[in-house]
């Protein structure tokens, strides 16, 4: 479907996250009732799309979080085999963290509590077997500006077919090893 008329007509457009987003809008939408010819995106979810994207079809990042502040094992993601806490999106290679973290954040609500913790990893298949690597690129905090915010995907080598793995740690928990202030 060609949407690059959409950008003349809203300004922008959104992406929806989770499929069953839009459940809450099972609405009659008359196409002679001027309110009804656009879609409402307000309380769907998703991300502005810039209109350099338009021009670009999206990939399919699969998305694995947990809530325990590590990252899913290595071997987890063995011999066809994911984790069960997957979350699909469609977004594009420039997809910064900051813009990921709020997606998530919307699929998650007790993620979106201010201070809680973001760590991201690619997991990609190791080119000399049949096992997985796990390399962390970065992290965020909600509620918080940070060094990582704008990192994309493409500038951490990511390639279409790669897992995203983030974990989550609340605010109330301690924050992964390495990542503590010093306390003077």
């Amino acid at each position: 479907m060609d949407t690059s008329y959409l950008q003349c007509v809203t300004g922008e457009v959104r992406l929806l996250v989770p499929p069953d987003a839009l459940r809450g809008n099972n609405q009659h939408h008359d196409p002679e009732n001027k309110k009804h010819r656009e879609p409402d995106f307000t309380q769907a979810g998703g991300m502005t799309v810039r209109p350099d994207q338009l021009s670009t079809c999206p990939l399919l990042l699969r998305v694995f979080t947990t809530n325990s502040g590590r990252h899913h094992r290595v071997d987890e993601f063995a011999r066809g085999n994911v984790p069960s806490s997957e979350l699909q999106i469609y977004t594009w290679m420039d997809a910064t963290l900051k813009e990921l973290t709020s997606l998530v954040k919307e699929v998650y609500p007790e993620a979106r509590k201010k201070g809680t913790y973001f760590s991201f990893a690619i997991v990609y298949p190791d080119p000399r077997g049949k096992m997985y690597k796990l390399k962390e690129i970065g992290s965020t905090v909600s509620g918080r500006k940070g060094a990582d915010d704008s990192m994309t995907l493409q500038s951490q080598r990511f390639q279409i077919g790669d897992y995203l793995d983030i974990a989550i740690t609340p605010p109330n928990r301690a924050p992964p090893l390495g990542t503590r202030m010093r306390p003077f």
